[in-house]
Order: structure tokens, then sequence, then C-alpha cells
């Protein structure tokens, strides 16, 4: 990383300078099993008082993790990882901090990766875990249109495009789309150019990561939420991005082009961060700040008469 990028991250992340993320092939079962043992680890560690955590089979046969804290609505959550790394245990403190802070009910999806299950294979387990979700909510006691969409990086792509069929009319209707540092372009964008060893995720991680996804192959329609070319009728959105992220531009991007479309859209960008900045540093205060501008956008849309 550039000295100047260096100096640009905020000192409390300067200490994860030198972290990187190899997606190449060779390297992704050892990638997968430290990370799935890291994140395992620390989901034993978080507090979730307020909420009741558990495993469920949704949609068939898609594992979902439920955290109920309360009844305002119902959110579909989909973890982070770059469609190749992550499970249910990836995003585990987001979903508890969503669930009681909206006082809602969180449904994390554990949808198949790639390059194994390259495109559309996650986007339909999502898609198949929302209907499921939309069934289910009057048993929880929550009403139908009190749906809502979430996801962080690759999680916020099928979040994105889960808003995207619900106004099409091939998913349920939502209420509201929650995007944190999404994939949203497989295209290049001045950030990805310019951020191409930064911590957290770096441009080269972004080519290979939509490698992986398409299998090598031009993107289907539906694949690349950005390549949608109307967004008008889109639920509103909450989209929150670093500052120091290849993914910065895209987000930026779709924030305005939904503005532009109509779609009541909140954007924040977090000065002096780096992709992933909640989860390498849960505690700190700008993390905290973060889960409580969620959970208060998500509270209010579903509040919404």
């Amino acid at each position: 990383m550039s000295e100047e990028i260096a100096d640009r991250l905020d000192p409390a992340l300067r200490h994860l300078a030198a972290a990187r993320t190899d997606l190449s092939a060779e390297a992704l079962p050892a990638v997968r099993a430290f990370l799935d043992q890291r994140r395992a680890d620390g989901a034993t560690r978080i507090d979730t008082t307020g909420v009741t955590v558990e495993d469920a089979v949704a949609g068939g046969d898609v594992p979902v993790r439920i955290y109920r804290g309360g009844t305002a609505g119902a959110v579909l959550y989909c973890h982070s990882g770059a469609f190749v790394l992550g499970n249910l245990d990836t995003d585990h403190l987001q979903c508890v901090e969503l669930a009681r802070r909206a006082g809602v009910i969180v449904v994390s999806v554990d949808y198949r990766l790639a390059p194994e299950h390259a495109y559309p294979a996650g986007l339909d387990d999502a898609l198949a875990v929302l209907h499921w979700t939309a069934q289910h909510a009057g048993t929880w006691g929550i009403a139908a249109d009190r749906l809502a969409v979430a996801g962080s990086s690759a999680g916020g792509a099928l979040a994105a495009r889960l808003a995207q069929c619900a106004a099409d009319g091939a998913a349920p209707q939502i209420r509201f789309q929650l995007l944190h540092q999404p994939v949203l372009d497989d295209g290049l964008t001045p950030s990805k150019q310019e951020f191409h060893d930064t911590p957290g995720f770096d441009g080269p991680a972004a080519e290979l990561m939509w490698r992986h996804y398409l299998a090598g192959a031009e993107p289907a329609a539906g694949a690349v939420p950005a390549r949608a070319a109307d967004l008008s009728g889109l639920a509103p959105a909450f989209i929150s991005c670093s500052e120091l992220d290849p993914l910065r531009d895209e987000a930026v991007d779709y924030a305005l082009r939904l503005m532009w479309a109509g779609v009541p859209t909140d954007l924040h960008v977090f000065a002096g961060t780096c992709h992933g900045f909640d989860s390498l540093v849960p505690d700190w205060e700008i993390s905290t700040q973060l889960f409580e501008l969620q959970g208060t956008a998500v509270r209010r849309a579903l509040a919404l008469s």
C-alpha cells in the first residue's frame, strides 16, 4: 500500500495495512478454512442479549439462521464473502445488531458459493428464502408488507438484485433495501484502479471475485445489479461504503442512480475506513455508529404506514 493511502486510513485501522484477501483458486480452500474457523470462534463470544437465535432450513433446503429481535418486520440478510467465502457465522454480529436495534426478525441465508456454484445459484437460494420469509411472516406476528432485504459486500449484490426482482414482480414486495459496501458493478471504476492493495479487499480481489461468480463468462441478465437499465420503482435504500475501498465508486454511483430514478436513498461514505471495517474492528465507535444508523433506517422504514 502506498504511504499516501496508508496515511488516509484512520489510526484505528492502520494496524490492518498489510492485510490482504487472496481469492486465487489455489488459495481458496485455505482461506475458507481460516476465515470459517475465525468467525465460528468469534460467534461464540457475541452478546445476543435481547435476541433469540436459531438455525433452520428454508426455501426447500437452504440453511438459514433466524434472529428474533422483535416483530416490527422481517429482514432477509445475505452475508459478505466475495461470492466465494462465508457462511452463517460470517456476519453473525451484524445480524444480532440489526435484529436488536431495529426490533425485527432477521433471516440470514447460507447461500451456495462460487466457483463450485456460480451465478445464479446463490441468488436462487436468496430468492427462495425471501419467498419462504414472506410466507412465514404471518406466523411470526409480522404483517406481510413489512419485509426488507439487506446484505454486505457480495451479499449486497444479492440483496440489490432481490430488490430489483421485487420491483419487477418476480419476488415478494419489499419495503426497504439495506446495502453495506455492496458489490454492484463488474466494470472497472476509478476506485478499483486506485485501491489495488488496500486492506480487507482490493482491486485484484474484486476482479477475481467476478471471475469466480460468473464462471469466466460474460454476465447473464440479472447477474450484475448495476447493469439494470431502469431503477425506478425500487424500494427505498440505505447504502453505506468505505472511502478506501475498491467498491466505493459503484456504491456511490448506484445510490445516485437510485436518487435520479426517484427512489428515496440514504448514502453514507465513512471517511478513513477500509472494506469490512465493521467486521475487522467491531467495537470501534465508527462500527457502532454504522450499526445504529442501519438499525434506525430499517426500523423507520418498516414502521411507515
